[in-house]
């Protein structure tokens, strides 16, 4: 598809949704909820860790978890004492994520709230104007959390894999979907998003990658990697940035709930056929295909 038209389309889609009717069915309803930077911010980086599965089904843990904390859970997080407050984080839990791992979680943001200040501070101390994006800066920011003993929580020092689930790295070759939405919301000042890091331009930002951009990504010709990792996650940032060198993320949001429709190569007039593993289904989906916007 020549880039002008692929412009043309995603434009008229961007200009066209509906933003404000899927607030509900997205996470970032959750640092919506309030008005202070920090509360923003520590409510953000909750609700973003869980940002995985079916919408339904993650909401309620967000939701118990940010509970303690009523109007200001920055104030309560970064005071948290493990022996009077992990009450109010028993049997929590979320798929891979156990008991124990939710609590840690809170405990390490509560340490880095104690001794950063805020979570902007601590990404900030690794941002730079020189950095192409936020790789770099993620990478550090993930490692402060992983580098902390987390041996009150689980009596000695490790790191489960329900734990380092929280915490996926750029460096891993992760596509680190959920980081990335954080930092969207933190970053971007349009829309939906928050942009209360305004240090940082959204140029810089990593589209968050889901099995719903990659599909949509490579239907449009956004990448042609298989493989939904950073690379990946990156080459579809740069093809966005040929379309708003500023701003390559404008189109993430409206994208990964057009996404969800069900989004193929193979289309037939306004309706497209959606097929698994090339073959065609017996009673296939008709969809309308996001290139018939144009």
């Amino acid at each position: 598809m020549p880039e002008s038209s692929l412009k043309n389309i995603l434009n008229r889609f961007y200009r066209e949704f509906d933003f404000k009717k899927r607030l509900k069915h997205d996470p970032i309803e959750f640092p919506r909820r309030y008005s202070t930077p920090e509360d923003i911010e520590t409510a953000g980086f909750i609700a973003s860790c869980f940002a995985y599965g079916k919408v339904e089904l993650f909401k309620p843990v967000i939701e118990k978890i940010l509970k303690p904390g009523g109007k200001h859970p920055a104030q309560f997080f970064r005071s948290f004492a493990f022996k009077k407050d992990s009450k109010y984080f028993i049997d929590i839990a979320y798929r891979f994520n156990k008991e124990k791992d939710i609590l840690c979680l809170v405990y390490m943001l509560s340490q880095t709230l104690k001794k950063q200040g805020s979570l902007k501070n601590l990404f900030y101390k690794h941002s730079s104007s020189e950095h192409e994006d936020i790789g770099y800066a993620l990478t550090n920011f993930v490692d402060f959390f992983l580098n902390m003993d987390t041996s009150p929580i689980y009596g000695k020092n490790i790191k489960p894999g329900g734990l380092k689930q929280f915490f996926p790295s750029p460096k891993n070759g992760s596509a680190c979907k959920r980081m990335n939405l954080f930092l969207r919301w933190m970053i971007r000042t349009k829309d939906i998003d928050l942009g209360i890091w305004e240090k940082i331009p959204p140029s810089k930002l990593i589209i968050p990658l889901d099995t719903h951009i990659a599909k949509i990504s490579k239907c449009l010709g956004l990448t042609r990697r298989k493989a939904s990792d950073w690379k990946t996650a990156k080459e579809i940032t740069e093809s966005l940035k040929k379309l708003d060198s500023k701003d390559p993320l404008k189109y993430d949001f409206a994208l990964c709930h057009q996404g969800i429709s069900g989004i193929c190569k193979l289309c037939k007039g306004m309706n497209h056929i959606v097929h698994t593993k090339g073959k065609r289904l017996k009673n296939p989906v008709r969809k309308k295909c996001l290139a018939h916007f144009l």
